[in-house]
């Protein structure tokens, strides 16, 4: 698979709506995730992110104008034992206590579909970092209305083991702008992951459309240790 710039992936989609990226610092000591989430309506826009344990969760930034939470507020990102799990929604919660329970992170996904916004049908986008004895692997799945039929779900999971240095995977829900919204297609893209977080952090931010992006989360963990940073960056401050 040809490695992509991320910075062109997303100067050039105005809209790739929510995505998740995943992948090993250059130097092969961190494991490296980032989330954004990015809105059109008002009600998408009037969002931020927050710490919360270990986690992050959004809040509206002027509750006043909070109309429907039931799609936007949630925990995006939850720390199981060893494993950080980071999606798009309220699954971050379904797979924490399916894992929690022995189930899989595959397995944990089963009671989970595309969200129920037709007509776009946003794809579940969801991702798991698992560190362990000083290696570490990942995966990423996606739940997505089969082509915009919400009657049916279609289920992809990639598991990804002995991390290469220096890369990782960009998954999101849209292909771009659109309405409807079109889904996402194909196998994460494969990008560059920088060793320093400061600087990846201000890559994926300036490089998100500026009238459409909302929020951004960053964070590197320390393969050796466990020990990370993480980075927050909200449009509303």
């Amino acid at each position: 698979m040809k490695m992509l710039s991320l910075e062109q992936e997303l100067k050039g989609n105005s809209y790739p709506g929510r995505g998740i990226v995943i992948g090993r610092s250059a130097d092969g000591s961190k494991a490296v995730a980032a989330y954004f989430i990015m809105g059109r309506s008002e009600n998408s826009r009037n969002r931020i992110f927050v710490e919360d344990g270990e986690g992050i969760r959004t809040q509206a930034f002027d509750p006043s104008k909070l109309t429907d939470p039931s799609l936007i507020i949630y925990a995006p990102v939850r720390v199981l034992g060893n494993k950080t799990i980071v999606t798009n929604g309220d699954q971050t919660d379904t797979i924490y206590e399916g894992m929690d329970h022995q189930l899989t992170f595959e397995q944990s996904l089963r009671s989970r579909e595309f969200e129920p916004d037709g007509p776009n049908y946003t794809p579940r986008i969801s991702g798991i970092l698992h560190i362990e004895n000083g290696t570490y692997s990942y995966a990423m799945s996606i739940l997505k209305s089969d082509n915009g039929n919400p009657a049916a779900c279609d289920r992809f999971t990639f598991a990804y083991s002995n991390c290469v240095a220096g890369e990782g995977r960009f998954l999101h829900t849209y292909q771009g702008d659109g309405n409807p919204l079109p889904s996402f297609e194909g196998e994460p893209k494969r990008v560059a992951i920088p060793d320093e977080i400061d600087g990846f952090t201000k890559l994926l931010w300036d490089s998100l459309n500026e009238d459409n992006k909302v929020s951004l989360f960053v964070r590197y963990i320390d393969i050796a240790s466990g020990k990370y940073e993480t980075r927050i960056v909200n449009k509303n401050e």
